[in-house]
Parts: structure tokens; C-alpha cells; sequence
């Protein structure tokens, strides 16, 4: 079965409007990457300044795969007009991993 990666970020309440702006613009290179299968942007809203980034793949090769390549590739871009990166909008991150055990679907409506 699957496997799951949330990135837990902590993210300062005067940085949240900069991550997400962030994440709004992003390449969409996840998308396009073999075995992803789910992507999500989680906002907190109360009792903690911690982010999830929830990404589910077909297995952890596709996971590394997209780190190693896509990944890698989209946080070693470029940077300002001055040639300075941007500064992380994030004070900290934990990676998550899981598997997935059991899962359901909702049942479709006749």
C-alpha cells in the first residue's frame, strides 16, 4: 500500500500569508512525479503554529525519487533580483512518515 510524508512546519503567524503564497505558486513539478498519488496544504487553526504538508506516494522509491530529483531541484532555485535566496517562511520541520494500513472511500450515491 501507499505511504505518507507530512512535513510539520513551524511557521511564525507573520509568515503564514508568505508560505502559502509560496506553496500557491509553486511549480507543480509534485504533480507530474511518478507514484505521487495526493498532495495537501494544512492550515492550523487553533492551538498551534505547525503546518502539514500531507503528500501520500505509491511507495517510499517514489518518494526518494521526487526528494533526490524534482524536489531538490525546486529548493535550490533561484533567488531574488539581487541573487539572494528568499528567507524560509518556516522556523523549523519535522518530517512524518507512515504507512498506509487501511483506507476508505465514500460510497457513491445511486
Amino acid at each position: 500500500m501507499s505511504v505518507v510524508k507530512i512535513n510539520v512546519l513551524t511557521v511564525p503567524a507573520e509568515q503564514r500569508e508568505t508560505l502559502e503564497k509560496r506553496f500557491a505558486s509553486r511549480a507543480h513539478a509534485v504533480e507530474n512525479s511518478d507514484g505521487f498519488e495526493w498532495f495537501e496544504l494544512l492550515r492550523p487553526t487553533e492551538g498551534t503554529d505547525s503546518y502539514l504538508v500531507y503528500t501520500r506516494w505509491r511507495d517510499e522509491a517514489a518518494f526518494q525519487a521526487w526528494m533526490e530529483g524534482p524536489m531538490k531541484a525546486a529548493h535550490q532555485g533561484g533567488g531574488t533580483e539581487t541573487g539572494e535566496r528568499p528567507k524560509p517562511a518556516a522556523a523549523g520541520s519535522t518530517l512524518w512518515s507512515f504507512d498506509v494500513v487501511q483506507q476508505a472511500e465514500p460510497k457513491p450515491t445511486e
